[in-house]
């Protein structure tokens, strides 16, 4: 009963992983404006999937959380506008220039 507890958690760990993945790639298909069924329908399948090993493991007496390490999946930082640059003023136009004398 063991080693069939250890193989759920093993898949759960690698559904959640590739889960995050077709959740990233589904988020830049929408980003794009390109049609993003085909990846939407995979994620409900994993997730269909997920539930019942989740399933089954609780009814297995399993009730310990699972921990993945790279469930963090860096996103692209957004593109930061520059600010306006503040107009130029009569003072700073007009300054008077130091010049060092010899």
């Amino acid at each position: 009963m063991d080693n069939r507890i250890n193989e759920i958690r093993r898949t759960i760990r690698a559904l959640r992983v590739s889960m995050r993945e077709a959740e990233a790639i589904m988020h830049e298909q929408v980003n794009r404006g390109e049609d993003c069924s085909f990846v939407a329908q995979e994620v409900m399948k994993m997730r269909s999937v997920m539930s019942l090993l989740a399933k089954e493991r609780i009814a297995l007496g399993d009730h310990e959380p699972i921990i993945v390490h790279s469930f963090f999946i860096p996103r692209r930082r957004p593109v930061r506008k520059p600010a306006a640059a503040p107009a130029p003023t009569a003072a700073s136009v007009f300054r008077p220039r130091v010049v060092a004398r010899v």
